[in-house]
């Protein structure tokens, strides 16, 4: 940790002023505390680490970049998107109509039926819960239907209703 020598604390300090999010803040706050004398063995206890990882924050510094550039990690991307922008704005505005209108016979969007959709539209294959999350996105939400019995008479059903009110809601014997 040579390199560490070279750094004062005040320089530490500024640094500190000029990042942003907690890791950066975190890891000079370490550094500070360790040209201290804090051990990193301490550190570790602190932050509820493993000491290896105290070595690396440490060792960040050993470089020519700014300190703040030094205790920040680079940006992450993530794994590229399946569907094109234009494919997913075209997706989501397909959801929002029925089924029916691209030619399905069924009453609403279900992840499968997305699956299947995406995969004979664009090509694209999705898990079932990336299709939930798709239609999440563009703005859908899940619906539990519910149960009635369909023959039974309407004003059965609300006689049925109203003697359940009028028992509080439990079940009682005729």
């Amino acid at each position: 940790m040579n390199h560490l020598d070279e750094i004062t604390v005040e320089e530490l300090q500024d640094a500190l002023d000029n990042v942003d999010g907690k890791k950066p803040t975190q890891r000079l706050l370490a550094v500070i505390a360790y040209k201290n004398g804090v051990t990193q063995t301490e550190l570790a206890e602190w932050y509820d680490v493993q000491r290896r990882t105290i070595y690396s924050w440490l060792k960040r510094l050993d470089t020519d970049e700014s300190l703040e550039q030094a205790v920040s990690d680079d940006k992450r991307t993530g794994r590229k998107r399946k569907l094109s922008e234009s494919q997913q704005k075209e997706f989501e505005e397909t959801v929002h109509d029925p089924p029916s209108e691209v030619g399905i016979d069924a009453p609403a969007w279900t992840p499968a039926l997305a699956q299947e959709y995406l995969e004979e539209t664009y090509g694209a294959e999705y898990s079932i819960p990336s299709c939930r999350r798709l239609l999440k996105e563009a703005g859908l939400s899940y619906q539990k239907p519910r149960c009635s019995a369909a023959e039974a008479d309407e004003d059965e059903q609300e006689a049925f209703h109203d003697e359940l009110k009028k028992s509080g809601g439990k079940w009682t014997p005729p």
